[in-house]
């Protein structure tokens, strides 16, 4: 028998970084479903910054660093910022809000399942069959990442931040309170 196949670890001897993955999976689950059921406007963005936070950590432990970091830095520093600003200046209800639930719950529900179904299977079926060169560069090092981004990315790049600046200046306009004598 080959050395290589006694000393590899099997499926029921996983090794520490994929308990990690596991454990910090099930986290990352679990505040996303709290953020999605509460009833609070600000608990929802703040379970939704934990849960961004542990697939930035999942990222880490896939060795993807840089797309870790910009996980951070994008999603935990730019859009929840952006979403509590928001929630700042339009004057969003603090504590319970009545109007979050709509009492459609079970269709709610009905409907997530069917696409995550739907998700699952064609991710499956998409990657099937592909394979991986692991002789190759890693995929998720930043000088190959860096190198798909602005070689076939940098116009979707572009105006993703003009959108994101277009939202922010849209929500300072709509935010700022009349003078008392200007009329509509």
């Amino acid at each position: 028998m080959n050395l290589a196949a006694q000393t590899a670890p099997g499926f029921l001897s996983p090794s520490g970084v994929e308990i990690a993955f596991l454990l910090v999976g099930l986290v990352t689950l679990g505040a996303a479903i709290v953020s999605v059921t509460t009833r609070q406007l600000v608990h929802a963005a703040l379970w939704l910054v934990v849960a961004l936070g542990g697939l930035a950590v999942e990222y880490l432990l896939l060795t993807a660093e840089f797309i870790a970091w910009v996980q951070v830095l994008i999603y935990v520093g730019s859009v929840v910022v952006l979403l509590l600003f928001g929630l700042m200046l339009t004057k969003a209800p603090i504590g319970r809000s009545p109007d979050a639930d709509s009492g459609n719950r079970p269709v709610a529900l009905g409907v997530a399942v069917a696409a995550a179904a739907a998700l699952v299977w064609v991710v499956v079926d998409a990657f099937r069959t592909t394979w991986v060169d692991l002789d190759g560069p890693a995929q998720g090092s930043t000088g190959v990442t860096g190198e798909i981004l602005f070689r076939h990315w940098v116009l979707p790049f572009e105006a993703l931040s003009v959108l994101l600046l277009a939202a922010l200046v849209g929500a300072i306009v709509l935010s700022r309170k009349k003078p008392e004598g200007e009329r509509d």
